[in-house]
Formats: structure tokens, sequence, C-alpha cells
């Protein structure tokens, strides 16, 4: 039994949005996809760092979580940025249950648990959110779900999972940040940056939390392996 992560699954088995217009490193991804987790055993568990699927409501979503819902193992989900279909935990609950997806979980206002450790997480805030005209409500609102998933995790140890990177080349979200020390976060998982912006990465441990970008591009679309 073993811990992955992985994000930006972008899947459009739906939908009319191929990947490969973003670089050659995209074709076939969702086969590649296929194949790393063809690796991974139904003990096994990955979270799933957000933008996972490119339709815009359950009916348009539903082939990209029944591929996802074959693949190997328990997933456990994260909000990204373009997960429109997101709705509430409840619906997508009923969602899951009554097109037989069983190996899903949420992970959003809440903790999961592999052996001893809390997995806590929510999509999180990047500075692209302030172009786009989003405000501090919705930078709170994020600030709010992170510190209700690290709360529920009572005491143990915090694996952390966002899609957004809470800090970035030139760039940080220190309210994010500051939860993520607070709560004596060890290991901070992120997806969200693609291509050129994989160089602004930042790995490795700042202000006591190790950060690791997830993306599946970054990662050759083959999860990364967390723990035994």
């Amino acid at each position: 039994m073993a811990l992955y992560a992985i994000g930006d699954l972008h899947l459009a088995m739906s939908v009319n949005k191929p990947m490969d217009v973003f670089g050659p490193g995209w074709s076939n991804h969702a086969q590649r996809l296929e194949e790393a987790f063809s690796h991974l055993g139904e003990g096994d568990m990955t979270v799933l760092c957000g933008d996972l699927s490119w339709g815009i409501d359950f009916s348009e979503s539903l082939a990209d979580f029944q591929f996802i819902d074959r693949l190997p193992g328990k997933k456990i989900i994260v909000k990204g940025n373009h997960d429109y279909w997101w709705n509430t935990a409840a619906k997508m609950r009923r969602f899951f249950q009554e097109n037989g997806l069983t190996s899903l979980e949420i992970l959003h206002n809440n903790a999961c648990f592999y052996g001893d450790w809390a997995l806590c997480g929510t999509r999180g805030w990047f500075y692209e959110e302030e172009a786009s005209g989003h405000n501090e409500k919705v930078l709170n609102r994020e600030v709010g779900r992170l510190e209700a998933s690290l709360r529920a995790a009572e005491g143990r140890p915090i694996l952390a999972f966002l899609h957004y990177p809470p800090l970035y080349t030139g760039y940080r979200c220190p309210e994010i940040i500051g939860k993520l020390e607070e709560y004596h976060v060890q290991r901070c998982f992120y997806g969200h940056l693609h291509g050129p912006t994989h160089k602004r990465a930042v790995e490795g441990r700042v202000g006591g939390v190790a950060y690791s970008l997830v993306a599946a591009d970054y990662l050759g679309f083959t999860p990364k392996k967390i723990l035994e």
C-alpha cells in the first residue's frame, strides 16, 4: 500500500479540449496516465490536486470520472480552478454514487486519512485570481476552507494538497503559507504550473514546510509516490 499525488489530469473524454495544443508533451496524455496508474495496486491511494475534467457539469464530466474510477486504488479529489463541474459535496457524492464511481472521495472542508497521516487541502489562491477580478472575499474563503481541513486533522501529522502553488518564484501567498506553518504541515503538494512555468516552481523546504509540484506534465504523467 502506498500514497501518491498528481494534479492537472485535464481529461476531456466528452468535450473538444485536446491538450496537445499546449505542446507535444501532452500527446496521448490520457493513455500515458492509464499506463502509469497500471503499476499501482488496489490498496494504494492517490490525491488528485485539481483540474481533473474539462466538463462544465456532471454530464460532460461523467466519462472523465469513469476513466478516473477505473484507475487502480482510491482517489482523493481536490478542486482546481478549471473544475467547472464542481458542486456541493452532497451533490458530488450523489453523482458518484448514482454512477457507480466507488473509488472517489472529496477533500473539501474536511480531512482524509492515510495510516497515521492526515491529508488536508483546498483549491488555494494565486495572483491570477486578482487579475481575473476576484477579491479578498474569495481569498478569505479559501483560507477558511484550508483551516477547516487542517483542524480536522485532530493532531495527526499533516500532508497538505493544494491546486494553486502557495509560493512561486517572485510570488508568495502569505495567508495560505501562514496556515500551513501554523498547523505544522510537513509537506505541501500543488499543481497548476505547466510548461515554461515549471522552472519557477518551488521545490524543497521553505519555512519548515517542504513543497513539491505534482502537475501531471511536470511528473511525466506518473503519480508521485509520497509514502509507503
